[in-house]
């Protein structure tokens, strides 16, 4: 069996109030163009900071595949390893990848389920370790499920998500003057921060006339211990589908 083998491939309006972007950067300002490009007026207020970890890498003649949980992984992956087959959680994280160099980019479009599922189809265990490029306290249920099925796994954390420890003002005063329609949350992480800073500055039950957006079931859940108007979750884990829900 050959490794890794990729397969063959209602309107908004400006008064229904400014959304708040809570995602970290390079991601949020893609984000607020897309929610501009709706008609809607977009705050951008990051709840978590992206910092890159040293990682020492496997020499790429050892590695089968690359696989990347998140575009913040795909900085730290370097010019030696983009002749490496990629595999991506998402389109976004391969559409990052192919910007950074790498030619053969697969994409789950998915989560983490449906990239073990993929890698399984396409890759032989046989062939060579896969390296995981992923974040702090992520990617291990993905290493076991592949382990579970006969890969060789090196697990590699290239960057970590941190918290920030204080409400931004522009987050504070959005609530606060309740001028917000909605707000997206694009990890669980992002939620429970969000959840805990509103709490601590008393600002529970101004969450009550928004909307809260989630990518995944598992951010809706960590959005549960406020009142929201609503929590909606996107019919598919990325940024088209949880930007539908303001259509």
């Amino acid at each position: 069996m050959p490794a890794c083998v990729p397969p063959l491939p209602a309107t908004s309006s400006p008064d229904r109030g400014a959304v708040l972007v809570t995602r970290p950067e390079p991601g949020a300002g893609e984000t607020a163009a897309r929610i501009t490009a709706l008609g809607l007026r977009p705050i951008i207020a990051p709840l978590l900071m992206i910092a890159q970890r040293h990682a020492t890498l496997p020499p790429s003649a050892g590695v089968q595949a690359i696989v990347a949980t998140s575009r913040n992984a795909v900085p730290a992956l370097p010019a030696s390893h983009r002749h490496l087959p990629l595999f991506a959680v998402g389109a976004a994280t391969a559409r990052h990848a192919r910007g950074a160099g790498f030619e053969q980019v697969t994409s789950a479009d998915a989560n983490a389920e449906a990239l073990a599922a993929l890698l399984a189809q396409v890759c032989d265990p046989l062939a060579g370790p896969l390296l995981l490029a992923t974040g702090q306290d992520q990617g291990n249920v993905l290493a076991a499920t592949l382990r579970a099925s006969g890969f060789r796994v090196v697990r590699r954390v290239v960057y970590a998500s941190i918290p920030t420890t204080i409400l931004p003002e522009l987050v504070h005063q959005a609530f606060a003057t309740n001028i917000l329609s909605a707000a997206l949350f694009f990890s669980a992480e992002t939620a429970k921060t969000c959840v805990r800073l509103l709490q601590a500055a008393r600002l529970d039950r101004t969450v009550a006339t928004v909307d809260a957006l989630a990518i995944g079931q598992p951010t809706a859940v960590a959005l549960q211990p406020l009142p929201w108007r609503r929590i909606r979750v996107a019919a598919q884990p990325n940024q088209d589908a949880i930007l539908a829900l303001l259509r």
